[in-house]
């Protein structure tokens, strides 16, 4: 596959570059399901119990939805697909950061389930890179996606005497390469579904708790940057949309509105929706069967007369370009999550892991 090359020029081409690229993981087999779920709710940014009381929730939870998310799982051939998409989107990567240093090589790597941590610095170790540059496939930074992995990654290599530095990138909500791939491939779905009415665009992110970020999580208004930027690179006049939230777990209080409330809105207004995932580059259980299932389910229940879910970027190589070049960007010292090179959070979101 071809890449437009990146506008960016690098030093002389001598480094040995490795490229970290890291997302959630997911269980590889009906065995592994229980585990991954306790690996999951055992993480202290996830849930912020103290020991022992996490380890008791963690063992409690993931015993109790562990039949139902097999039960997920089996309707996707029995393991989660996240590592094999990003895999490709590693493989890929590689080939269009080739350009970029004499020798260059992607690494996966799983918060919750292998690849993890322990692994991939064993390889970086055996590959001994004269650069590491890591990677999140989060574009919205959250301290329970981004800052628990990075933080997992810094323990593991400050444990194995991994001598060469992390250069980590936080984010890219609003990043051209990000928004240009998902507008582009919204534009043609959206002329189809004009067929069947005046669509509803639903953007919908995985939720957090609403005690996530009432303490500084910057994600939801990261989630509203990258929609408002589709939304802008879009160019429909008057676009009828709304951001919505998915895969709610706990009893909690947790961002709004559910999908769910969204998708019966569109069934009483008789509207045709489309569902971006706005918050997800790769395919995976929570768009498969939580959207393509159960939610296209919902809307035939609840009167929507077209239901339609926009893919996930995966290997588009507009978004992976992207990744690539912001390899140079962390190269030249700038804050990884803007081109300007200053931070992109407001103030109050005191979790942004740039300070203000």
């Amino acid at each position: 596959m071809a890449y437009p090359a990146h506008p960016l020029k690098g030093e002389p081409l001598t480094e040995r570059l490795a490229i970290v690229v890291f997302n959630l993981g997911g269980p590889d087999g009906p065995a592994a399901v229980r585990p991954f779920l306790f690996n999951l709710f055992n993480d202290p940014y996830i849930i912020p119990l103290p020991q022992p009381l996490r380890w008791l929730f963690a063992t409690t939870i993931s015993t109790l939805r562990a039949s139902k998310s097999r039960g997920y799982y089996n309707r996707i051939g029995g393991k989660s697909v996240l590592l094999a998409e990003t895999q490709a989107q590693a493989r890929a990567l590689e080939e269009a950061a080739k350009p970029l240093a004499k020798d260059v090589r992607t690494f996966v790597l799983m918060r919750y389930w292998h690849p993890m941590a322990r692994e991939v610095v064993q390889q970086l170790k055996a590959y001994a890179p004269t650069r590491i540059v890591v990677l999140p496939l989060y574009p919205q930074y959250s301290t329970t996606t981004t800052g628990t992995t990075l933080a997992a990654l810094e323990q593991e290599a400050k444990r194995q005497n991994l001598t060469t530095p992390l250069e980590t990138l936080c984010c890219y909500p609003t990043d051209p390469g990000f928004v240009d791939s998902i507008a582009a491939q919204l534009g043609g779905v959206y002329e189809a579904s004009r067929a069947h009415g005046r669509p509803r665009v639903l953007f919908s992110a995985h939720g957090l708790p609403m005690k996530t970020i009432e303490g500084g999580d910057p994600y939801e208004w990261q989630v509203h940057e990258s929609t408002k930027a589709v939304v802008a690179k879009l160019g429909i006049a008057d676009l009828d949309w709304t951001i919505c939230y998915q895969s709610r777990v706990t009893p909690v209080p947790w961002l709004g509105p559910p999908v769910e409330a969204e998708i019966r809105r569109a069934g009483a207004d008789k509207v045709p929706i489309i569902i971006v995932p706005i918050a997800f580059v790769s395919e995976h259980v929570e768009t498969l069967v939580e959207l393509d299932e159960t939610m296209r389910d919902l809307a035939k229940e609840s009167g929507v007369p077209h239901f339609a879910r926009l893919p996930a970027v995966r290997t588009n190589p507009t978004f992976i370009t992207a990744l690539a070049g912001f390899t140079e960007r962390l190269r030249d010292k700038r804050t990884p999550c803007t081109a300007s090179g200053t931070r992109l959070c407001p103030a109050n979101h005191t979790k942004c892991p740039h300070v203000a």
